[in-house]
């Protein structure tokens, strides 16, 4: 067979070996109601309809080969040699959500012959030639998915939608514990399926941790862990017994292993495991053994890596051989009848494929970028104006509402916006390390979960993947999630959750997913109380870098509760993912010119203000008539330049201040009108030179034309280093006052 390319040899070895294939001397019909063989609960007829996934996801993948080769194609990762991952898809419901492998070819036209009206053959097709219409990603990616199905499309290569698995599992049981609509059935399980080689990720082993610490707990957990084992990452190979090893027993996760070459076997392994996980509400891990074809992908020349007679070998172990053999052996096909079958799906996909490369590719930037973070401020500002009713405001806040409360700060500001939230949004959920019971390391989340309860807020375990994970479960299953990461250097090991699960999931599905979610982060320097770069984290840059991420950053305590609303109500209508980056050094700020004026502290407004108050995404708040200079700034930067205006105006320097409030979209028309009214423009941007938000800052003034000064001052492209040492590379008042009239000069 060398003289073929690798998907021609497969295709001729189950072409021989099915062929001749030998039936029982004297054998008739089997009952295709009778199981396939005693020791199964498979029947003839599910394993006929079984068979018939399996040769068409093996016909996908010689298509998708077929169409790259020809340059109408451009996906080429198949699932050959997976296909008993159609028998895990029978084992389950059509409304049990899943998160698949991108090796779950076969589970996906079983989860769709499930539900009529859905071609799956045509589905993927579409998928691999980047058509528009396309039913999921809308050409955007080949993935699988579909809103109907329950199917949540995935990109990930390295297991990282596992964390969302644990959250989905999650979100099922919450919702039916607060008596709130979910997406999925009250008696649905997540299942996630996932390789052996991402089986090693620190996301996948902190999923499969957080699952089973929180069924540790008698907490629900209905979360099936499929791991399709070929041995193989690429090119390299999983050492021999690892997954058994590592997954065998770690209770309280229930182990099943199958033969994937092994159809009644590995639909008899499902079908427990899915039945344990049901009645039980606990994980569970099924432990699939597979073997991979055609490489890694149609640019992977596995003989660099491979012997020749070892791929060859495993031929023999083709799961369609192994299911061929079955019907056979049972008397439900014979081996001529099953070659009839291969062919038959083959000139049906190849047709499919045909056609499918008639169908247009997506045409522009507006039509590809439409779903990725849809825009309703007028809807936003509505639902940002609802307040709880009287009698939930009542009873969230006693006697005494926040707006009865005189001055606020910052953090008393978020605190009561979140109470208003949690009285408002009978779905809201609020989550982190700490923010249950001690009520958050600086006291934003106090008394929420004493006047809420532990089913809404409450404390998680140390792992911001699976903080996020949470969110993302929760957010997709109809949930709102508000997580909390203690500090914003704690967010730079778990941002793929962000930037590849959370803002890409509305991106990849048309819009048919979203997962709305408000991460609050605490962050940003210039904090007195602990010292060094994990307490004082100024490096935003990744998040601004992320598409159709809203990235909020309030200063004051009546910005903060406002903001705060604007994007709960963004994520509520838009499914927006917004992160809320709280400056540390303020939350407890009450003065602003001189000690005692209670100049930063603010009123909480009541619920007839808030549609007057509303902050919308992307607006900037100015501040002072100055005509000399404009101090672009945000965060503990405000405070400091109005200090500095203020001094500077001793000299006969007229500034005014703006805080941009948004980093994520920049209110570019305030920035431009603010420029524009003095013709001189000083960026006082707290985070780094390199990447920091000054280089955003002067790029929108000169897209825009912006013809007067511009000057910045940053923090230095450097770590926060302990103590008083902090201030040699953080923006000072005098540095700001300086900048200022060397612009001036």
């Amino acid at each position: 067979m060398a003289e073929h390319s690798p998907e021609e040899a497969l295709d001729r070895h189950f072409l021989e070996k099915a062929g001749a294939l030998e039936t029982a001397p004297g054998a008739r019909p089997a009952d295709p109601a009778a199981p396939v063989r005693p020791d199964s609960r498979l029947t003839g007829g599910l394993a006929l309809a079984l068979f018939d996934a399996q040769l068409g996801n093996r016909h996908l993948d010689l298509a998708a080969r077929y169409l790259r080769a020809s340059g109408q194609g451009f996906y080429t990762i198949g699932s050959s040699g997976h296909e008993a991952n159609a028998a895990v898809a029978a084992a389950l419901r059509p409304t049990d959500p899943a998160l698949l492998h991108y090796r779950s070819g076969a589970f996906y036209i079983t989860r769709a012959a499930q539900a009529p009206g859905t071609d799956a053959l045509r589905d993927v097709l579409l998928g691999l030639v980047s058509a528009a219409d396309e039913p999921i990603a809308g050409g955007r990616h080949k993935v699988f998915g579909h809103p109907y199905l329950a199917v949540i499309p995935q990109t990930s290569t390295i297991a990282s939608h596992l964390p969302r698995a644990v959250g989905v599992a999650f979100a099922i049981d919450r919702a039916r514990k607060l008596g709130v609509p979910s997406r999925w059935p009250r008696d649905a399980i997540a299942v996630a399926s996932f390789g052996d080689a991402s089986a090693n990720h620190s996301t996948a082993t902190g999923a499969i941790n957080t699952a089973c610490q929180v069924a540790y707990q008698g907490l629900p957990m209905p979360v099936l862990f499929v791991c399709e084992d070929n041995g193989l990452g690429i090119s390299v190979r999983t050492p021999a017994g690892w997954i058994a090893a590592t997954y065998s027993n770690r209770p309280p996760m229930r182990y099943f292993s199958a033969d994937g070459t092994d159809l009644a076997a590995c639909y008899d392994a499902a079908l427990a495991a899915a039945e344990y996980v049901r009645a039980t509400r606990r994980p569970a891990f099924l432990h699939v053994r597979v073997v991979r074809f055609m490489a890694h992908a149609g640019s992977d020349a596995e003989v660099a890596y491979r012997r020749s007679g070892e791929i060859t070998a495993d031929y023999e172990r083709d799961p369609l051989l192994g299911t061929a053999r079955l019907l056979v052996g049972a008397g439900l096909l014979t081996p001529a009848e099953v070659v009839d079958r291969y062919e038959a799906i083959r000139q049906r996909v190849r047709a499919v494929a045909d056609e499918a490369v008639t169908h247009r590719p997506l045409a522009s930037s507006a039509e590809i970028m439409a779903p990725l973070a849809p825009h309703h401020p007028d809807h936003v500002a509505q639902r940002a104006a609802q307040a709880g009713s009287p009698e939930a405001r009542a009873k969230a806040f006693g006697d005494r509402l926040p707006e009865d409360g005189g001055q606020l700060t910052l953090a008393d500001s978020i605190n009561r916006a979140l109470a208003d939230a949690l009285a408002s949004y009978p779905n809201l959920l609020v989550f982190g390390e700490d923010v249950g019971r001690k009520g958050g390391v600086y006291g934003l989340t106090r008394g929420l979960t004493r006047r809420f309860g532990a089913g809404r807020v409450f404390d998680t375990l140390l792992d911001e993947q699976s903080i996020l994970g949470l969110g993302l479960g929760a957010g997709v299953s109809g949930l709102l999630p508000v997580p909390e990461i203690q500090y914003l250097a704690y967010l730079h090991n778990a941002e793929d959750q962000l930037r590849g699960e959370a803002a890409s999931l509305q991106f990849f599905s048309s819009g048919q997913f979203r997962n709305p979610m408000v991460v609050r982060v605490a962050g940003l320097a210039y904090q007195k109380g602990f010292g060094g770069h994990f307490h004082n984290d100024n490096a935003v840059a990744v998040l601004r870098d992320i598409p159709g991420l809203v990235v909020a950053v309030p200063s004051r305590g009546d910005d903060a509760a406002a903001m705060l609303r604007t994007c709960l109500a963004a994520a509520d209508v838009d499914g927006s993912v917004c992160v809320f980056l709280e400056p540390i050094a303020l939350y407890h700020t009450r003065d602003l010119y001189e000690p005692g004026d209670s100049s930063w502290l603010s009123p909480y407004a009541a619920p007839e203000r808030w549609a007057d108050t509303h902050v919308p995404i992307g607006r900037a708040r100015p501040y002072g008539p100055g005509s000399d200079l404009t101090l672009v700034t945000f965060g503990n930067g405000v405070p400091m330049s109005l200090r500095a205006a203020k001094r500077l105006a001793k000299t006969g320097i007229g500034a005014r201040v703006l805080d941009l409030r948004w980093l994520a979209p920049l209110p570019v028309d305030d920035l431009l009108r603010e420029a524009d009214a003095t013709g001189r423009v000083l960026v006082v941007d707290e985070t780094r030179r390199s990447g920091g938000v000054s280089e955003a800052v002067i790029t929108a003034l000169t897209d825009a034309g912006y013809a007067g000064q511009i000057a910045r001052i940053t923090a230095m492209d450097s770590f926060i280093p302990l103590g008083d040492a902090a201030a040699h590379v953080l923006v000072s008042e005098a540095d700001i006052e300086k900048a200022a009239a060397d612009l001036l000069a």
